[in-house]
């Protein structure tokens, strides 16, 4: 159980979304679309009554992005969570990040959980961080880097290697002071997978309930789903992205990270109706 401001996450429960928005030039669905306060601010109110954490990024993790300085993206993603926060002030926001200096930053503007991508492994003083001020995080996989991950990744068993990758992080952050109960985990699908790898892994994804942490699993709009839909603009890929988080659902998911919250809010209450409450 996560209590974060007015809100209480009783995991298994019912499913909870965290909408999307990308402080970015070049994000692979919403690059562009928001990077002045007031767009972001104007998709948040779109988002809040749909949502039950809002995620913030200022550094594309698509394929073949280019890294960024921690001061730009700083530059990027503070001022939109101070004024998520004053004009809703209720709302639990994630930063999305790999630097533990964004996430001091955005920590100190308002901002209530890491969504780090690296689990920890791109910035070594991250763990140590959440440890010290007891911040949730999300720990994800990815094999590589977001210039190289989708350059022939490999595996002998995909699911077993996730799973034992998220094992390690969490032994890691309980190491670093973290508490187990405030630890989230993400497969990672789409970064270093295959488009086998990321079925399989929706598959099979109950398999990591094992790890006793909630499972985040971020689907919406990925290029698998433009691939098995034959659509090539992330926008068109709404229908893919609604299977695709049933699925989730039915196996096992809690927290469901995406682009379109109004629609897959539906989605939600019917396959919660189906697979949770049975």
């Amino acid at each position: 159980m996560w209590k974060i401001r007015d809100r209480t996450f009783n995991w298994g429960e019912r499913t909870y979304l965290m909408g999307v928005i990308n402080i970015t030039p070049d994000s692979f669905s919403d690059g562009g679309l928001f990077t002045s306060v007031a767009a972001a601010l104007t998709k948040v109110e779109q988002f809040n009554p749909y949502i039950d954490i809002l995620d913030i990024g200022g550094e594309s993790t698509r394929p073949d992005a280019e890294p960024v300085a921690s001061v730009e993206e700083i530059r990027r993603v503070v001022p939109v969570i101070k004024a998520v926060r004053s004009q809703f002030p209720d709302l639990p926001i994630s930063i999305d990040t790999t630097k533990v200096s964004v996430a001091e930053a955005a920590i100190a503007a308002g901002a209530d959980i890491i969504n780090d991508v690296s689990a920890g492994r791109f910035d070594l003083g991250m763990l140590p961080f959440v440890g010290k001020y007891q911040v949730p995080i999300v720990l994800m996989h990815m094999q590589g880097q977001p210039r190289t991950m989708q350059k022939q990744p490999y595996y002998k068993n995909v699911v077993e290697e996730v799973s034992k990758f998220l094992h390690n992080g969490i032994t890691m952050a309980i190491a670093c002071g973290l508490p187990q109960d405030l630890i989230a985990i993400d497969p990672g699908i789409g970064f270093g997978k295959t488009l086998e790898h990321n079925l399989q892994l929706l598959r099979e994804l109950e398999k990591l309930k094992t790890l006793n942490c909630p499972i985040l699993v971020g689907a919406s709009r990925k290029s698998f789903i433009g691939k098995l839909c034959n659509q090539d603009h992330p926008s068109d890929r709404l229908l893919g992205t609604a299977a695709a988080c049933s699925i989730a659902i039915a196996h096992g998911a809690d927290i469901l990270r995406v682009h379109d919250p109004k629609e897959i809010k539906d989605v939600c209450a019917v396959t919660d109706a189906i697979y949770r409450f049975k």
